[in-house]
Order: structure tokens, then C-alpha cells, then sequence
């Protein structure tokens, strides 16, 4: 097999590992990209089925070819991942596993049109499909408070109502529409060039506002309990600590056998843990992936499983 020009799988072999599926079972991928993870699901388990979702449709283009030997075994959903609770088939049997990984594609990042890169001329889209306001409309409409709002809690940047407040006054004279308009923004808020994890940080707030990402999140975590067969997993690959202590809290609600209110004197609540966490602590890749990966460098895999 070789890694799809589109996008390389971020830790595949454990991700599927945890997932352990089996012949007969129904899989969800809710961030299917290249196909990368899918195709090493579809091969760990002869007969199994698998609902491919994304909602890039170059994405969606890129797994059906990918996996198209599988043609008999997968279909695709092209929608976020917090939709595939909407699919038939999801909402009459069931699902034996669900896998996410948060990451946007190396192709993505890549391609200078799509707006998620902070090289120079590149526009402020952001997307990850094709719907919906852009980076460049958020910045162009969303108010001072808002605005700070994003960079505090997305970014955890330090100077968010400087910099809100100077976008509010830089767009008074022109739109900000490129990489460029926003680096400059940053220059004069910091009073120095910003360096390229200040950047990082201002454009993931954007991407994650631009995309509802937290939102979505928290949605498909609420259905995936809901969908999960006794004894199904999910496997969540997250790149950032909002991404991640999302996952951590929910696992480790579903994992308690009691989550009343301390002062209760006699638990009133399920009285039952409704599974168990498979990973303590977050895997991460290893050296060998990071080497042939750099982008792998920041995730962390956590995985739950659904009481029998």
C-alpha cells in the first residue's frame, strides 16, 4: 500500500487496533480525507461495511478512488461528520465502531486556495467544504466582542481584543481577503513580524470559528454514545488541547458509574458506568511517523468502548 498523495493517515495501525473490527460489522470513518484510515479498516476485516463521510467533496473524489476495489463493502456520505447519525442504515442497526480524525489533510494545507495556510497571497477561506461564509466574511462582519472571542478561545491568544479591535479598524478602511492583510494585522498588533506559531495560532482560532468545529464536536460525541452497539468503539485523533479535552471529558463521563452531584446523599443518577476508556493516556505517534510525517507530530489518540 502506499500513502495517498492527499493526505498520509495519522497513527493507522493503532487507531485500528483499538477499533478491532470484525466481519461483520458496520463502521463509521466521519473524516474519511484520502481514504487513508479506511483502507486499512476495510483490510483488517474481511466483510465488514464501512460509511465514508466528509464534507470536502475533493476529499470524498479522492476516497472513492482510493477505495474503490471496496466499492461492494463502502458508501459515502458527503456532509460533516456530525450528520452521519442521519444516515439510514446508522439510525436502524447501529454502529460497531466510529473513528475521527480531527486533522485538516495535508492536501488541504497544501493548496494555497483553500485559505488554511498563512504563506504569502493565500485567500482567507478556510472552508472545509464548499458552503458557507468564508475567514475573509467572519473578519468582515463578526463584531470587536466576537472577534476577541475567537482568538481568546481558540487560539488562547494572549492580545485577542488588540487584535480584534484592530481588524474592526483596519476593515473600516479595506477588506482583509489574504494571508497577507492578516500577517500585517498581526505585525502591528505585536509590533514585530509575528513568528510562525503566532500565526498558527490566529489562523486555527479562525479555521475552528469559520468551520463551527467545537460545535460539531460536541454533536457527534453526543451521537456516537447514542449510535455506538454494545461493545463498539470510537477513536478520536485531535491535534489541539480544545479538540482534546473535549474527547477526555466525555470518555470520562461515560466511564464513571455515578455522575450526581457531590452533596447527594444516595446516587439518583444511571447508577452505572456506560463503558470504559481504552486509553489512559493519549498514544501518540512515534518517532518513525513523526520523521516520515511532521504534521503527525502533535496527535493524540484516545479511544472508548461501549458497555456490552
Amino acid at each position: 500500500m502506499t500513502a495517498s498523495s492527499y493526505h498520509a493517515p495519522v497513527l493507522g495501525p493503532e487507531s485500528i487496533d483499538l477499533l478491532a473490527p470484525r466481519a461483520d460489522g458496520f463502521y463509521v470513518d466521519g473524516t474519511v480525507g484520502g481514504g487513508g484510515h479506511a483502507l486499512l479498516l476495510l483490510e483488517a476485516c474481511g466483510g465488514c461495511r464501512l460509511l465514508a463521510v466528509d464534507r470536502d467533496p475533493e476529499a470524498i473524489a479522492e476516497a472513492r478512488e482510493r477505495l474503490a476495489e471496496f466499492r461492494g463493502r463502502v458508501r459515502f456520505l458527503h456532509a460533516r461528520f456530525d450528520h452521519f447519525a442521519d444516515d439510514v442504515e446508522v439510525r436502524d442497526r447501529g454502529i460497531d465502531g466510529l473513528l475521527l480524525d480531527l486533522g485538516i489533510s495535508s492536501h488541504q494545507v497544501d493548496e494555497d486556495g483553500r485559505g488554511f495556510t498563512f504563506r504569502s497571497g493565500a485567500p482567507l477561506d478556510m472552508r472545509m467544504g464548499s458552503e458557507g461564509p468564508t475567514a475573509a466574511h467572519l473578519l468582515a462582519t463578526a463584531d470587536e466582542a466576537e472577534l476577541a472571542r475567537i482568538f481568546r478561545e481558540y487560539g488562547e491568544e494572549r492580545r485577542a481584543r488588540g487584535l480584534a479591535r484592530e481588524i474592526v479598524r483596519r476593515r473600516e478602511e479595506e477588506p482583509l481577503r489574504t494571508s497577507d492583510d492578516l500577517v500585517a494585522v498581526l505585525t502591528r498588533v505585536y509590533r514585530k513580524p509575528p513568528t510562525a506559531s503566532d500565526k498558527a495560532r490566529v489562523f486555527q482560532a479562525l479555521r475552528i470559528a469559520v468551520n463551527r468545529e467545537m460545535e460539531a464536536l460536541d454533536r457527534v460525541l453526543e451521537q456516537a454514545l447514542d449510535a455506538l452497539n454494545a461493545g463498539g468503539v470510537i477513536a478520536v485523533i485531535s491535534y489541539h488541547s480544545l479538540e482534546d479535552r473535549r474527547v477526555k471529558h466525555a470518555f470520562r463521563e461515560w466511564s464513571r458509574s455515578c455522575v450526581c452531584p457531590p452533596e447527594l446523599p444516595i446516587c439518583q443518577c444511571r447508577g452505572r458506568a456506560l463503558g470504559e476508556t481504552l486509553t489512559r493516556k493519549p498514544i501518540r505517534p512515534g518517532a518513525d511517523e513523526v520523521e516520515r510525517n511532521p504534521r503527525a507530530r502533535s496527535a493524540l489518540l484516545r479511544a472508548w468502548r461501549k458497555a456490552a
